[in-house]
């Protein structure tokens, strides 16, 4: 074959190869995401500041992209760095500036991880719940959650009055909590 008609993909070009990086990295940044956003939500009680985190993190991870292992999973490599970029917002921020002292995040950070098993069993729970939901329901759940949708908007999208909204939310979160202690209860009996 010639040099004209050469796939892409064997393009051993530095461009290639960093083309080759990004697509790796994207994968896996992405796959990851939820969890190191979930991650930096326990830490920092602003939802907006979390995104912001994440988006931070992504930055500092693609920076550090070579020095990653392969060999060894990436949502843990993924969420020391956004340990240190959560550590840095709370030294930024004089909100927060209580939160470093005595070394409350780091024990946040310690309960987390303790509780990672219950809180992957609670999630998987928690999904085959959400499954359970009627349609309509569940488009309410993830339109909020999800989405990010503000409850005005979901009214408008759903013809609803925003306490309509408020309170089939509150009741929806009943439905899921009951579903998923009845399913750790049972899943417990059965062990």
């Amino acid at each position: 074959m010639d040099e004209q008609n050469r796939p892409v993909s064997d393009d051993p070009s530095p461009a290639a190869e960093v083309g080759d990086r990004h697509a790796q990295f994207l994968a896996l940044f992405l796959a990851s995401e939820k969890e190191v956003f979930r991650y930096i939500s326990a830490l920092v009680p602003s939802v907006v500041d979390a995104q912001d985190l994440v988006q931070q993190t992504a930055l500092a991870l693609w920076r550090k992209f070579d020095s990653y292992d392969s060999r060894q999973p990436f949502t843990p490599w993924a969420c020391r760095f956004a340990l240190l970029e959560v550590k840095e917002f709370l030294r930024r921020s004089r909100n927060w500036q209580a939160l470093l002292e005595g070394d409350l995040a780091d024990e946040l950070v310690r309960r987390r991880e303790s509780l990672t098993a219950d809180l992957d069993r609670r999630l998987a729970f928690l999904a085959g719940c959400l499954d359970k939901l009627p349609n309509h329901q569940r488009a309410v759940v993830e339109g909020y959650y999800y989405e990010r949708h503000s409850v005005e908007s979901l009214a408008t999208r759903t013809g609803r009055t925003v306490e309509a909204i408020y309170k089939s939310l509150q009741r929806i979160r009943q439905t899921l909590l009951e579903c998923v202690t009845v399913s750790l209860q049972q899943a417990e009996s059965q062990a």
